[in-house]
């Protein structure tokens, strides 16, 4: 499993929160990969690039100890301690870490990712850290979920029916189409454009059933390509919590109790291809 565009923009936010709500200056991870191989992606505050692309298997180092026992590990100073196996003393001495803890990203009782604090000097780690840390990552586990919903509900779509060859390419198109078309300055060319994205609809006959609003499609749309809302946000310019917003009242508007059926529904009223 490698680690896509919008898992990694999943990943920095986690990092950031981790980092504003620890005041830990170093953070860094990423997600498991084939096996029982996390491989670190990520970085946040480092000097180095001594972490990159790192390569950690279970059960190794702090980060494969927390992998393998499935909860948070911390050490005070990494290079002595005796809680840990070595293997990556190395990269961690490059970027000059002391301590460190780690947090293991759980879906559906499997570890996905783990994420990690870290400090150049050797003081203890724990308490409130260590609870932001673990709030961090159940952040992200849930972004997680979502994005696995979305590609759930893309590969039943592709065997739906209505999908025939390249139809996941013309919704690929529709929501990029859709991002793009606020960033237009001339209204006579972002209305053709949006005239464009209408072409790829299949609009029923008759007056819409639902009545939706140009953000809240906008939104739909990138859900529908799998987005979570922070991906959402980056690609409409606007704030999570903005894109939380025209989800609830997109959603409202088409009875939907999911993301998944919102879709569904959008879909079926013609606003989404």
């Amino acid at each position: 499993m490698t680690t896509d565009a919008s898992d990694a923009v999943e990943i920095r936010n986690a990092l950031l929160r981790l980092r504003r709500g620890t005041s830990l200056p170093i953070a860094f991870g990423g997600l498991m990969e084939a096996g029982q191989r996390m491989r670190i992606s990520e970085l946040s505050g480092t000097a180095t690039h001594a972490l990159r692309s790192l390569a950690v298997t279970s059960g190794t180092g702090l980060g494969g100890k927390t992998v393998a026992l499935s909860r948070p590990c911390v050490v005070t100073d990494y290079s002595a301690s005796r809680q840990i196996s070595h293997e990556y003393d190395a990269p961690v001495a490059a970027e000059g870490l002391r301590s460190v803890l780690a947090v293991p990203v759980v879906v559906r009782h499997r570890v996905r990712g783990v994420l990690y604090g870290a400090l150049r000097t050797s003081l203890p780690l724990g308490g409130r850290m260590l609870d932001v840390a673990v709030e961090a990552a159940r952040d992200l586990e849930r972004a997680l979920v979502v994005r696995d919903e979305a590609r759930t509900l893309a590969a039943e779509a592709a065997a739906g029916a209505g999908a025939g060859p390249g139809w996941e390419q013309v919704r690929e198109a529709h929501t990029a189409l859709r991002a793009l078309a606020p960033r237009i300055a001339d209204p006579e060319l972002r209305a053709e454009l949006l005239g464009a994205c209408a072409l790829l609809t299949a609009e029923p006959a008759g007056p819409p059933l639902v009545r939706l609003a140009p953000r809240e499609v906008d939104v739909l749309a990138c859900v529908a390509a799998g987005a979570t809302n922070a991906v959402a946000a980056e690609r409409l310019g606007v704030t999570p919590e903005t894109v939380k917003g025209y989800l609830r009242s997109a959603m409202r508007k088409l009875r939907a109790r999911t993301r998944g059926e919102a879709v569904v529904a959008a879909r079926r009223a013609g606003w989404l291809p």
